[in-house]
């Protein structure tokens, strides 16, 4: 894992360079933040464990924390800037915040599923907020948040998996390996749909050049050979009442 985050430290530098993509993205992982605290709140409705719905609770408590604390960075660094710098490429698919709930269905899992995937998720959060905050050198305030964050998210991986042992002691190594199987399989969906948009751009492009340009000459070059005006219609047509044409 630490080979993968000094592999990606440059394209990270590179995202992060940029001020008004470094506040979109900080707006995006507030939104990201948000969604998952309002998940986390209503996993706390259903689950029947009450140690685990104030354990829920708490986090949906510091996740809405986290999402004001990157909505208020990332507009403070949109403000500063220029309108016409505020828009532009925004790579989340280069460097992804937390996944939250990935859209899942809380009322159908059972509590060990939940905490396999909060577990998990959480200690991919931690291992890419870590490679941000390490390349946010010139960026103190961006770099606190990060590091305010991680503190939170350390916590939340160690309570997810010990209780996870704790509600499936048989079964919750089974569990962490079928959430990281299905973790991957939608991960690699998402950089299929990244990938096929890219690919589909460049074949749009493509054809606007080598066929649309072409054909649109050859179009206005035939509608300069068409005469103008009113044109004389055969005798013979339209003579018959006895069929249409």
């Amino acid at each position: 894992m630490e080979i993968i985050r000094i592999l990606l430290r440059p394209l990270h530098s590179w995202i992060w360079l940029d001020t008004a993509r470094r506040g979109r993205k900080l707006l995006r992982f507030a939104e990201i933040e948000a969604d998952g605290g309002r998940d986390l709140v209503r996993a706390a409705e259903v689950t029947p464990d009450p140690l685990l719905r104030r354990l829920f609770l708490f986090h949906a408590r510091d996740e809405q924390r986290h999402a004001e604390l990157f909505r208020r960075r990332g507009a403070a660094l949109l403000k500063a800037l220029p309108g016409s710098s505020r828009s532009g490429l925004r790579a989340d698919w280069l460097a992804p915040g937390e996944r939250g709930l990935d859209d899942l269905r809380i009322e159908e899992l059972k509590d060990g599923a939940l905490l396999a995937f909060l577990h998990l998720s959480e200690k991919s959060a931690a291992t890419d907020f870590a490679s941000y905050r390490d390349v946010l050198e010139r960026d103190s305030s961006t770099r606190a948040v990060f590091e305010e964050v991680l503190r939170d998210e350390a916590y939340h991986m160690n309570y997810t998996l010990s209780q996870l042992v704790r509600v499936s002691p048989e079964h919750h190594r089974v569990l962490l390996w079928r959430t990281r199987l299905s973790r991957l399989w939608k991960g690699y969906l998402r950089l299929a749909l990244a990938l096929a948009s890219v690919i589909s751009g460049l074949i749009l492009t493509i054809l606007y050049f080598t066929v649309l340009v072409p054909f649109g000459y050859l179009a206005k070059r035939a509608a300069l050979q068409e005469p103008t005006g009113w044109q004389p219609v055969a005798t013979d047509r339209g003579s018959s009442l006895d069929r249409q044409y």
